[in-house]
Formats: C-alpha cells, structure tokens, sequence
C-alpha cells in the first residue's frame, strides 16, 4: 500500500511539470511578447507615422495652401491693375476731357466692400478673412470704376459730337483762295459808304468755287436776302452757327443735317456785293467772333502763316 501511493504520487509530480505545462507556459509568453511588439509597434508606427486620414489631410492642406497663394497672387495683380485703371480715369482721360477728377468719397465710398459676411465663422482662418475682405473691397472698387469710365464714355461720345461740330475748317480750300479780307468789325461799307460792322472775313474766289461746312450741323436757313443775296444759315448746336452769304447757288436746302467738308453752295457775288467772294461769319452764343481764330485746324503752320500774310495785303472791302 505504502508503495503503491509512493507511486501514485510520482506520476502526479511528473504530469504536472511535463511537456503540456512547458507549452502551455511558452504559448502564454508568447501570447504576451506578441501584445507587447504589437503595442510597441503601434507606439512607434503612431509617433514616427501619420495615419492614412492624416496624409490625406495633410495632403489636402498642401493643395490648399498653394491655392490660398495663388489667390492672393491675383489679388495683388488685379488691385495693381485697377490702381493703373484710376490713375488714367483720374489724371489721363479726366483731363482730355476737361472734367474733375472722381470725388474721393466716391471712390471711399466703394473701399468698403458690397458683400455681407460673418466674420466670425473665419476667425480662425485669418488668411483666408483677410484674402475674402481684399476681394469684396476690390469688387466694389471695381463696380465704382466701370461706372466712372461709363460716365467717361459718355463725356467722350458727348465731346466728340461737340468737336465735330464746331467750326473747325476753312470754307473754301485754301487752294482755290485768291485772296483773305481780314476786315473783321467797324469799317467803311463800300457801297453805302457809311461806318458798318463786317461780322465776318471775306474770301475771294472765282465764281463756282465749293463752299464746305465748317462743322456739323443743320441747315435752319437756305435763301435769298438783299443783303446777303444767297445765304446759309447752319445750326452746329453747342451755342455755334456759321453762316455763308453771296452765294451763286446752294448745294443744301433748309431742315438737311451736313456733315463738315461737305459742299453746301458755291461762291458768287449775289446781294450787297463787289466781286466773288464767300462772306463767312461764327457766331458762339449768338455772339460773332472772328472766323480767323478757326482756320488753323485743318492747316499747316506754313499754310497758316501764308493765310495771314495774304491777309495783311491792304485791300478794299467788298461787301
């Protein structure tokens, strides 16, 4: 008996310390070693590397950095471009134009910025609120500008009808003039023999010679008078009127709208009158001025100099 629980108690002893316990035991290490590389790796992979979501990111962030700058890049360029744009309004086109440059409370008045935002929802991306505040202040500059160069265009299309309609050339081609009578103000008529005023100059030309607006303009007269025998009357609006008396006949009729350069009469010597000859008179306001002041525009220097010193030739009046 004694023998044979000594037995017994040896099998117990080696079934406890055999081969299962040793690999029961070398699996649990093993489990444990794995967790803690596992745990070891992700702390590393985790410290040293970005997870997939935060290199897209990352990524992302890149991208819109690059466009933020290139934004910003066409900021500076377009606000350069409206500073060229209102220097020109302003000191170029303003002057030709004889008109006051824009107010500057105008132009503070589109500083501002047309579009509402919160900008408390891009607080925390200050970049991006200073990039969208320089953009709403360059639109509504931008809107202040084309109204001005709209009002420019105005101004110009206005001043170009002004410019095209004011006496600007001679009547008769400096060509087929024989002579200028400068006899502008009080002089001896030379058929009624009194003091008159001459509120023209007097261009001698051979019978038939075109006769040509000096402006724009409607005709609001065409007939005869017994002073000015065959006269034209010409409306060139802006407070001007020219007007062409002793014609040999007319090339108008009374209600046309002339063009300058074109042909309206022909010269001759009708009504109160010596010889051929165009008397041509200016008037601005209803007030006569001397047509000499509106040769020069379609002549040279040289051409000008030799009308004046055919001018100063002392000879009789003719009408």
């Amino acid at each position: 008996m004694k023998g044979m629980k000594h037995s017994d108690h040896v099998d117990i002893g080696e079934n406890a310390d055999g081969p299962d316990a040793s690999t029961w035991r070398a699996k649990v290490l093993f489990l444990t070693l794995s967790v803690l590389l596992a745990f070891g790796f992700y702390f590393v992979f985790t410290s040293f590397f970005d997870s997939v979501e935060d290199q897209v990111l990352k990524e992302e962030n890149v991208g819109l950095k690059t466009q933020l700058q290139i934004l910003e890049d066409r900021i500076n360029r377009s606000e350069n471009a409206l500073s060229g744009l209102i220097e020109k309004d302003d000191h170029n086109y303003r002057v030709i134009l004889d008109t006051e440059p824009l107010p500057a409370e105008v132009r503070r008045g589109g500083s501002g910025g047309s579009e509402k935002f919160d900008r408390d929802d891009l607080s925390e991306v200050p970049a991006v609120l200073h990039d969208y505040e320089a953009l709403a202040k360059l639109k509504s500059q931008l809107d202040v500008e084309v109204q001005s160069y709209k009002t420019l265009q105005s101004l110009l299309n206005e001043r170009i009808r002004m410019w095209a309609s004011r006496p600007a050339i001679q009547p008769i081609n400096n060509k087929q003039l024989n002579q200028l009578h400068m006899r502008f103000g009080a002089r001896m008529h030379p058929i009624f023999k009194v003091v008159k005023e001459h509120n023209g100059l007097d261009l001698s030309a051979p019978k038939g010679t075109p006769v040509y607006a000096t402006g724009d303009g409607k005709v609001i007269r065409a007939n005869r008078s017994g002073t000015y025998g065959k006269v034209i009357y010409i409306n060139h609006g802006h407070g001007y009127e020219t007007r062409y008396a002793h014609l040999s006949s007319f090339g108008v009729r009374p209600g046309q709208n002339i063009q300058r350069g074109q042909i309206i009469g022909y010269v001759g010597s009708t009504g109160t009158s010596m010889s051929c000859h165009l008397h041509y008179e200016v008037l601005f306001n209803n007030k006569h001025l001397n047509p000499i002041n509106f040769f020069q525009r379609d002549l040279s220097n040289t051409e000008y100099e030799r009308l004046i010193e055919m001018a100063a030739v002392q000879n009789r009046a003719l009408d």
